[in-house]
Formats: structure tokens, C-alpha cells, sequence
């Protein structure tokens, strides 16, 4: 038999552990979530392979990711969407801009953009 809570201390506790584990359940982790959206859309043209990389750009490191390629512009701004090329060049509505390419007819899904500016938002952790 569940016992009941008998203050209004125990219900805040259970209202703090709840949604403590919320958070826990939608917090973005980077190998499970957002690595394999890299994977599908970025990594083959900005990625190890030196010899394929375009723009100068690598995706694949946090510290060159956060230093950006050849534009000067970083992709990725920890904790900042607005400064985020990354987000900018996904969202932009110019076929000479917008990432992935439109050759590749391989868009970035609308759930998988919310798990990106979500870790963006978070701080871009690598690990």
C-alpha cells in the first residue's frame, strides 16, 4: 500500500525529484542524440577526412567547431543560438547558404533542429 505524504515538505521534495527527472529524461546527451545527426548531415563534408573537409570546417571537434572554418565565423557559439552559424546556415532559405546542401535532399528534420539548438542552448558538451 502507497503511504500517504504527510506534509507539505514531503509533497515539495516529490515535486523537486519530479521534475529533476524530467530534465534528466530531456536533457540532450551528444553521443546518443546529436552525433548521429552530424553523422547523417555534416561529418562526410566536415569531418576527419581532411581531403573531403569544405570550408575549412570540422564538426567533428569541439574546439575546431567552436573556432569555425574558413568564414572566421565560428559554428558553434556554447549557450548562444543567435551567433551559432551552424543554426544559421540550417535555417537560411538561400541555396548558396543553407546546410546541408539542397543537392543532398537530405534536410535536417524539425525534431533533430530542436536537439541541436537545444545543445547549443546547453553548451554544446562533445562528451
Amino acid at each position: 500500500m502507497v503511504q500517504p505524504l504527510r506534509s507539505a515538505g514531503g509533497l515539495i521534495a516529490l515535486g523537486v525529484l519530479l521534475v529533476a527527472g524530467a530534465r534528466a529524461a530531456s536533457a540532450v546527451d551528444f553521443s546518443r542524440d546529436i552525433q548521429p545527426i552530424l553523422a547523417e548531415h555534416c561529418f562526410h563534408c566536415h569531418g576527419q577526412d581532411e581531403a573531403a573537409r569544405k570550408g575549412k570546417l570540422r564538426l567533428d571537434q569541439r574546439e575546431a567547431a567552436l573556432k569555425g572554418g574558413g568564414s572566421g565565423e565560428p559554428a558553434i557559439v556554447a549557450g548562444n543560438l543567435d551567433k551559432s552559424a551552424l543554426i544559421e546556415r540550417i535555417l537560411s532559405k538561400d541555396e548558396d547558404e543553407v546546410m546541408p546542401p539542397p543537392e543532398e535532399k537530405k534536410p535536417v528534420k524539425a525534431a533533430d533542429l530542436a536537439k541541436l539548438k537545444q545543445w547549443i542552448a546547453d553548451g554544446a558538451p562533445y562528451a
